[in-house]
């Protein structure tokens, strides 16, 4: 009982934050790979409209998936390479928005030329940096942007430069607060993933102590 009383109390804490937060908006053709140098789960974004952004600078990494005509008469699945943008958000939402992609070949130039708009609720462009990460093979992806990163190009952020901090004791609370799909419990498991490595260990003495309690 203490324990859900506490996860209700956080997860109210969060929505009253999200009244100044930005919603970073995703079509589903958009797959989000790491957001502010935390590897992004496929389960954090099920059946989700958005992400709840804290107002200030932000780093994604996505690419875009979708089926494109190869031909007259066949589909493939095209799937870009990652593409890395950083803003600053300071207005209510933002959107990516992307061009006609209906054929192979648009697919092929968009690699070549990744145009695409970050916009607000107002239709007005957001300033960004982009760029396309080429990570070696086999890599993973969130230390592949550490690494990115850590070379100071054009779409970097210093102070995602250092790998993080990982610990099986500090990865379970989170699994089991976001064990269902409600949205408010994947604000929860953002947030968690968002915060620095103190911030996290408290939180996990916290559940700790409840579950000991």
């Amino acid at each position: 009982m203490k324990l859900r009383m506490v996860i209700t109390g956080l997860i109210a804490m969060l929505i009253a934050t999200t009244l100044q937060a930005t919603t970073l908006k995703l079509s589903p053709d958009i797959d989000l790979l790491v957001l502010d140098g935390h590897k992004i789960s496929g389960s954090l974004l099920k059946g989700a409209d958005g992400l709840e952004l804290e107002r200030g600078e932000h780093q994604l990494l996505f690419r875009v998936e979708r089926t494109v005509s190869r031909n007259t008469q066949t589909s493939v699945n095209w799937v870009s390479e990652p593409l890395i943008v950083t803003f600053t958000s300071r207005t209510q939402s933002v959107v990516i928005q992307l061009p006609a992609l209906q054929t192979l070949r648009d697919g092929k130039h968009f690699d070549k030329n990744p145009q695409f708009s970050l916009l607000d609720e107002h239709g007005v462009e957001v300033v960004s940096r982009r760029d396309t990460l080429h990570p070696q093979p086999q890599e993973d992806l969130e230390q592949a942007m550490v690494r990115y990163n850590r070379d100071n190009k054009v779409a970097s952020v210093a102070r995602f430069a250092q790998p993080l901090r990982r610990t099986t004791q500090a990865a379970t609370p989170a699994a089991d607060v976001t064990a269902t799909q409600h949205p408010a419990e994947r604000m929860l498991r953002l947030w968690y993933l968002q915060v620095d490595s103190a911030t996290r260990q408290r939180f996990v003495m916290l559940m700790n102590a409840l579950h000991t309690s």
